[in-house]
């Protein structure tokens, strides 16, 4: 039986797609960003911001290693929609460069979150701890 080698792809795919999540998650647990937070309306952000990085650790983690991938993957939907509307609010800038800056950032969370969801329904796929595990979830 031979296997098909695109199967690699995938493993590929979720390394790739969870690594933002997870270089992003330290800079949760800095003042600066934490700062920043605050400074655009983020209530609580000494707790919320370094959940947040929690849980985009987490998340990517889960991702990229295709443990518990299904659950990883909810855990960044649910970090993205708050950060996303929140942190790049660009209807609200009033230089040009900024708005025009702060909507490529919602763009790309707004296609982050895209792929968060294909993981949330399709799983870990080929080539993941969860397919070792025989688990799909």
């Amino acid at each position: 039986m031979t296997r098909d080698p695109l199967r690699y792809i995938v493993p590929i795919g979720r390394v790739l797609f969870a690594l933002v999540f997870l270089v992003a998650a330290p800079g949760h647990f800095t003042a600066g960003t934490i700062d920043q937070a605050a400074g655009h309306g983020v209530p609580l952000a000494t707790v919320a911001v370094p959940l947040s990085g929690l849980m985009s650790a987490l998340g990517g983690l889960g991702v990229a290693l295709g443990y518990r991938a299904r659950l990883g993957a909810w855990l960044l939907v649910v970090f993205l929609v708050p950060v996303t509307f929140m942190m790049h609010d660009f209807w609200a800038a009033t230089d040009p460069a900024a708005a025009q800056i702060q909507r490529i950032m919602f763009m790309k969370n707004l296609s982050m979150l895209g792929g968060a969801l294909l993981i949330a329904y399709h799983g870990a796929g080929p080539i993941s701890l969860d397919a070792r595990a025989g688990r799909d979830d």
